[in-house]
């Protein structure tokens, strides 16, 4: 087995990775992966699913070792995962300060890292309680207070409804601009990269794709003509191709293939020849990324 990841001493440097393989079985999942990170750097990781994000983000974290090459990472890390994962017995504050050592500047730490991520009048409140945004405002206090060199994402808002994963990304934001500390989202949301990260990496067949600076200064707002373009290279490396259409950017939906549309007007023709059968328009084929 490899090595647990080395402590980055570099200061120009948060996270390196050098050669970096992983196999699981006969499945190349990571495949001689290079990466920094500088401190202070958000990246994010797109990818469909199975293509080595998650297992990337755990062999920063310590949770997995590469099979082959080099992990270089800062000694104070931390995770915030797709579910809170939460104390049920303890309520939110001690939630937040699990595995601290105890005492008053810790306790003062929690308080001040709940007001930060809005909510200071919960402390004393039970996880059952909260709402699914205010659970992961939780992890994100947790996470805070432990005031991490790197900041690790995997997928955090993908449970929550629209209005408040927007609300999430706003907050995200806000703490990492206070806080600056180097930070690895991985996401399936090409707007979400878009809008939070410095870099945006697109894993395909356990190696890096495409590696894009977002050079469009803070707040992005998402008709921004900057970041429509970044939108849409980003699709197109995942293999959705979005039109584009006036100023604004605003994105019509991808025509529909011949063969599609072939396939559709057969299966029109096969539901009319059914006895008692309703005459029945072919489904709409969804949009593959929603546009905010």
């Amino acid at each position: 087995m490899a090595p647990a990841p080395d402590v980055a001493l570099n200061s120009r440097v948060a996270v390196r990775l050098r050669g970096v393989a992983k196999t699981y079985g006969d499945k190349h999942v990571l495949d001689g992966i290079d990466l920094d990170i500088r401190p202070g750097e958000f990246v994010a990781l797109l990818g469909p699913s199975g293509t080595g994000k998650t297992t990337l983000l755990r062999l920063l974290s310590g949770l997995e070792t590469p099979d082959d090459g080099s992990v270089l990472v800062p000694p104070r890390r931390t995770i915030v995962y797709q579910e809170p994962r939460l104390v049920q017995t303890h309520r939110v504050l001690p939630n937040v300060i699990i595995g601290q050592r105890r005492g008053a500047a810790t306790r003062e730490a929690g308080l001040r890292a709940l007001a930060e991520v809005g909510l200071g009048d919960k402390a004393r409140s039970w996880p059952a309680t909260l709402s699914g945004g205010e659970a992961q405002r939780v992890a994100l206090a947790r996470a805070l207070v432990r005031e991490p060199e790197l900041l690790l994402l995997d997928e955090p808002f993908a449970a929550l409804d629209a209005l408040t994963r927007l609300q999430m990304q706003d907050l995200v934001g806000d703490l990492y601009a206070r806080h600056r500390p180097a930070e690895l989202l991985v996401t399936h949301d090409v707007d979400e990269a878009v809008r939070l990260a410095d870099r945006v990496i697109v894993l395909r067949d356990g190696r890096f794709a495409v590696d894009v600076r977002v050079d469009v200064p803070r707040p992005r707002h998402a008709d921004a003509a900057g970041v429509v373009a970044y939108r849409r290279t980003l699709l197109a490396e995942l293999g959705v191709t979005v039109e584009e259409s006036g100023e604004s950017g605003e994105s019509k939906e991808p025509e529909k293939s011949e063969e599609l549309k072939e396939s559709e007007q057969l299966k029109e023709s096969e539901q009319s020849e059914r006895p008692g059968a309703p005459h029945t328009a072919a489904e709409n084929t969804p949009s593959p990324q929603e546009v905010r």
